[in-house]
């Protein structure tokens, strides 16, 4: 087993606490839909997977790279979906069984602050960031990690601002370790994340799904 690159080692517990909670929000979802019998086997044998898909994780830069966070909050469904597929739930099931899981995690936290997080992400000093990390991230200094383009909005536009990933991190991930056929559920994630932070993804194709590049469009969404 590869050992765990050192920064991700830092915040393994963190990973795992959050892996189990998750798993613990799937469960009646691997009785119901997924017709396991034993919940707490499947629970188990994915933590298994995870230690693996730990030592898979590709260094990007840590705490100097956004796109670090992205692997941590996320690569841990690759490894649901792999023992999934070893129990021959098919991949619609694993699809929904990934997507409402994390999102019933992530209203666990606070209204409050989850949308004081989808206004920082939202504002002008992190759309700054943003255009300096995607100006960084050409370099490809780290062979695994996304390379993205700023995308400013214009007359007309509908969204605010928007990013062009023209290389991805998960997409490479899945092909050096043949996830390719559950890696679309990663990127089903990305709406869940940000409706839930108050945020409006629009998205109509993605490097996973065969395009050129995954074309994130970001606005605001109006107060229900």
């Amino acid at each position: 087993m590869a050992a765990i690159h050192p920064f991700y080692d830092a915040h393994r517990a963190a990973m795992e606490a959050a892996m189990r909670q998750r798993l613990d929000l799937a469960e009646p979802m691997l009785r119901e839909r997924a017709n396991l019998p034993d919940p707490d086997g499947i629970k188990q044998e994915v933590m298994d997977e995870f230690e693996i898909v730990l030592g898979q994780m590709p260094y990007v830069g840590g705490s100097a790279s956004r796109m670090s966070d992205f692997f941590m909050r996320l690569i841990g469904f690759m490894a649901i979906g792999r023992v999934l597929r070893r129990h021959g739930v098919s991949l619609e099931v694993i699809g929904e069984i990934e997507r409402e899981s994390f999102k019933a995690q992530l209203l666990m936290v606070p209204e409050t602050e989850r949308l004081a997080s989808g206004r920082q992400f939202m504002s002008r000093e992190n759309q700054a960031l943003l255009r300096e990390q995607a100006a960084k991230s050409r370099a490809e200094e780290y062979p695994e990690d996304f390379v993205y383009e700023f995308v400013e909005s214009g007359t007309g536009d509908k969204f605010d601002f928007g990013i062009n990933y023209k290389a991805c991190g998960f997409c490479k991930f899945a092909a050096r370790h043949g996830d390719q056929e559950i890696l679309p559920h990663i990127c089903g994630l990305d709406f869940e994340a940000y409706a839930t932070r108050g945020i409006r993804l629009e998205r109509t194709q993605t490097l996973a799904g065969g395009a050129s590049h995954c074309n994130f469009r970001f606005s605001r969404l109006e107060p229900t």
